[in-house]
């Protein structure tokens, strides 16, 4: 935990590991139990990021938005969004199989976009939207509904917004 807040943003589990001497499976179980005691432990693609109550004050509006695009256009959704002032909290597929997939993202600005990408670009795995024929959804937030207004106008003009 002292990790965690220390560092502020995403911590890999594997450089938890290293840091405190133990195998990364030992970190897993330890996040595991460290979230069983109400601990707000976010997983996202970039390591386990300390969910901090200080924001919890401030009001934020939350919106979900139905995208459909290709691959090659997911820099300029996440983009937009964050141009607009969102704050992209995850990606959502709906499997006929499996039902509601949810990965959290954290995506807050054009870095972080740009580093996902990059991230998506250099792996071997699929996009969880290549499952669904491009259809998901994001969950975003943004201290206005003006932002989101905003955010939905831009996505619907590019032909994201279903």
């Amino acid at each position: 935990m002292e990790l965690l807040i220390a560092q502020g943003q995403p911590v890999a589990g594997g450089d938890l590991a290293r840091r405190l001497g133990v195998s990364r499976q030992v970190v897993v179980q330890d996040i595991a139990l460290l979230r069983a005691e109400n601990e707000r432990i976010i997983s996202t693609n970039k390591g386990y990021l300390l969910h901090r109550g200080e924001d919890e004050d401030k009001q934020a509006y939350i919106r979900i938005f139905r995208t459909s695009h290709r691959t090659e256009h997911t820099l300029d959704e996440l983009n937009t969004i964050v141009d607009y002032g969102g704050r992209l909290k995850n990606v959502l597929i709906e499997h006929q199989l499996y039902g509601q997939i949810e990965v959290d993202l954290i995506i807050n600005n054009r870095l972080d976009a740009a580093e996902f990408v990059e991230h998506m670009k250099s792996s071997n795995d699929q996009p969880l939207n290549v499952l669904t024929g491009g259809c998901h959804y994001h969950t975003v937030e943004a201290d206005t509904e003006k932002n989101l207004d905003f955010i939905e106008a831009e996505l619907k003009k590019k032909g994201y917004l279903i």
